[in-house]
This record gives structure tokens, sequence and C-alpha cells, in this order.
């Protein structure tokens, strides 16, 4: 009954945690959270929420391209969470979220690089002979790359008659 209580808005003094009720299942919470530490509390969660909000949407964009580095944790029981330890987690969770954006940046520049060698080799196949452009590379996909080869084989090769051809690359 008291869940539903909570779910309609109706909760009562007893179970709620910053008034020291036993939400917790006969335990008893008088006096560990002061009102000041449960807003503190609330707003680190409240962070952590929208920082992993966050990082989520950015690997979501550049995926597969982008991924995050695994954040290696031994697997903890079921506790709540102190003051520090929402730090540490918000703090760990802005970490990863600057190591992305930089992995995105750092995509985006090959792309443009990539976009930019393409566009050269389009113009002059004949300067950029044998060159190789992965389409992952152009974030087209992950199948298929821009070959700079020669037309009509050993002939072209010898008289220079050279074509960029895109290849499906996809077995």
């Amino acid at each position: 009954m008291a869940y539903v209580e909570q779910l309609s808005g109706g909760t009562r003094d007893r179970d709620d945690p910053r008034r020291g009720g036993d939400l917790l299942g006969g335990f008893q919470t008088d006096g560990l959270l002061g009102d000041s530490q449960a807003a503190a509390r609330e707003t680190l969660r409240a962070q952590v929420a929208r920082l992993e909000r966050e990082l989520s949407g950015l690997v979501a964009r550049a995926f597969p391209h982008v991924v995050p580095a695994e954040e290696r944790t031994p697997p903890r029981v079921p506790r709540m969470l102190g003051l520090a330890e929402l730090e540490r987690t918000r703090d760990r969770l802005a970490s990863r979220i600057a190591d992305t954006q930089r992995q995105l940046r750092e995509r985006r520049e090959l792309e443009r690089r990539s976009r930019e060698l393409l566009r050269r080799a389009r113009l002059e196949p004949g300067r950029y002979k044998f060159l190789r452009i992965p389409l992952a590379d152009l974030g087209e996909g992950t199948c298929g790359a821009w070959e700079v080869r020669p037309r009509l084989g050993p002939i072209g090769m010898v008289a220079g008659w050279w074509q960029i051809k895109l290849s499906s690359g996809c077995p």
C-alpha cells in the first residue's frame, strides 16, 4: 500500500528517508540523513543522470566509430551511495564524456581529411595511383572503399589512364 501511495504522491512522513521513517525495511534512518545532505545527494544523482544521458547520446550518434572506454569496477552489493561516492561517479562520468568528445573531434577530423583527399583524387586520379580510402573513413558505412586503379589493367598503367572506382568490399 505504501508503494501505491508513493506513486500517487500521497507519501507519508514515515516512508520518506529524509524524515527518518522506516523505508529501508525496519532499519531506522533517524538522524542519518539531514535535509541538506539529502538535497546534496538528490542534486548529485540528478547530475549523474544528466551525464549518463549525455554520454549515451554521444555514443549513439557516433556508433560504431566511437566507443567509450568501459569503466572497470568490481561488482558490488546494493547499497546507498554516500556523497563522496556520488561525487566520484559524477567526476568519472565527466571524464568519460571528455574522452568521448575528444574521440569524436578526432573522428570528424579524419573524415574531413579523407573527404578532401577523395575530392583531390577525383580531380587528378593519376597523382594518387593505387590510393584506397575506406568508406568507414568517410563516415559512410563499414563496407567498401574508393580506389584509384588503372583503366584497362596493365595497358592503362603504362598509358597513364587512371580512374577512381567505388568497390563494394562486402563479402
